[in-house]
């Protein structure tokens, strides 16, 4: 029985910076961003958007009556969950309609949580072949402003419908998984901003990035030539190039050529979002899908994860027949058109505007927010989210 990926949505926020602009604002010279990392944009999430709005819009088009009655758990990767308690997954469960047979619970290992997801779903589908379950990776990272990680923020999430008989992607039994305690990046619990190690986190990445494709290629029996293309988590597009540079000398130029255009093609959308932590390999993947049309059923796909602190799997997945039938492409590109550029001096009041911390409530203005799910306020210490085409709060 095969299982994976069936379908995928994606959501970012309506307004980005234009990485340009912030350069020449921080007295930067623009190539250090839109070359030496290769970031052009950032999504930028109004107050009326969070961690939870973000998945639930990356799957209310996704998913059909038929979807929402198989799906028997929620699993919420992310590392800015909105409450130590209640996990994201049972807001976005409600939010959307689920059936109420359901699990639902939040998974955290920084950027690895939404690949950790798709290993238990794998195993709860296989177990149970007729259920589907939702994957969600949602996040906004945030450095602070002026920061040398502000170029790299973002905002977005990814959704996941895994399933048995998958309509675009098989996921492959053999993966490679490896942990060490490592202090790269990490966000205490008093803190809205994550803090980094930048040089420490990028030499990691390869490292990790190293040992997990070389135990791959033992385990798997495969080689750099047996794929069509590598897809990498991307906290900015030039980290995962900088890890393909590594085993190109494994190919010969033809393979190199394939992998080197496709890993282009893969970082269209991240290029365009900024980071999203858990989702942004997913982001990758999908930008691969809908940017091609040289992908054919049958290809193999490697896949690599990695959470700072650390963990990192290498594993693969199958492409299906007919799989472009299954993809959303127009939905996504009137997503993208549909934005709206911020400049460098709203882009920093909205950074420092913040929800109350005291207990205080508050009400949004959500009618400017055209997603379909926003957090319209605070009311009794306890979020509330409004579905506009259900016309309720939740």
């Amino acid at each position: 029985m095969k299982i994976g990926i069936d379908k995928i949505g994606f959501y970012a926020p309506h307004l980005y910076l234009d990485m340009t602009r912030l350069a020449e604002n921080r007295n930067i010279d623009p190539d250090k961003f839109t070359i030496g990392i290769g970031q052009e944009k950032m999504a930028v999430p109004p107050m009326t958007q969070d961690a939870v709005t973000l998945a639930a819009n990356a799957a209310v088009d996704m998913l059909n009556d038929v979807d929402k009655e198989a799906i028997d758990f929620v699993i919420f990767g992310t590392e800015t969950g909105v409450d130590s308690s209640k996990s994201a997954a049972v807001y976005v469960h409600e939010l959307l309609g689920l059936n109420p047979y359901a699990r639902a619970i939040e998974v955290k290992q920084a950027c690895y949580g939404a690949t950790a997801g798709i290993q238990m779903a794998k195993a709860h589908i296989a177990m149970n072949p007729g259920s589907k379950v939702l994957v969600l990776g949602s996040d906004i990272a945030r450095y602070g402003l002026s920061t040398p990680g502000e170029a790299t923020q973002g905002a977005g999430a990814v959704a996941l419908l895994i399933s048995a008989e998958p309509h675009i992607l098989a996921v492959e039994d053999e993966s490679v998984y490896f942990t060490a305690d490592i202090m790269d990046f990490w966000r205490p619990v008093y803190s809205d901003k994550a803090f980094a190690d930048g040089k420490l986190s990028n030499e990691q990445y390869i490292a990790f990035f190293s040992r997990v494709w070389e135990q791959y290629k033992t385990k798997a029996d495969l080689e750099l030539n047996d794929f069509a293309a590598v897809c990498y988590h991307l906290p900015y597009t030039k980290m995962g190039y900088k890890a393909l540079k590594t085993v190109l000398d494994e190919g010969n130029e033809e393979v190199q050529e394939r992998l080197l255009t496709n890993y282009k093609l893969s970082t269209v959308y991240n290029r365009n979002v900024g980071n999203i932590y858990t989702g942004s390999l997913y982001l990758s993947l999908l930008s691969l899908l809908e940017q091609t049309n040289e992908l054919t059923a049958g290809d193999r796909i490697g896949m690599f994860s990695y959470g700072s602190g650390a963990v990192g799997e290498f594993f693969t997945g199958i492409l299906q027949p007919d799989y472009q039938d299954y993809l959303s492409i127009e939905r996504h590109n009137a997503l993208f058109a549909s934005r709206s550029e911020v400049t460098v001096s709203e882009y920093e009041a909205m950074f420092d505007d913040a929800l109350p911390t005291d207990g205080s409530a508050v009400e949004l203005e959500i009618d400017s927010d055209p997603a379909r799910v926003c957090l319209a306020g605070i009311a009794d210490n306890k979020r509330q989210y409004v579905n506009k085409e259900k016309n309720t709060t939740l």
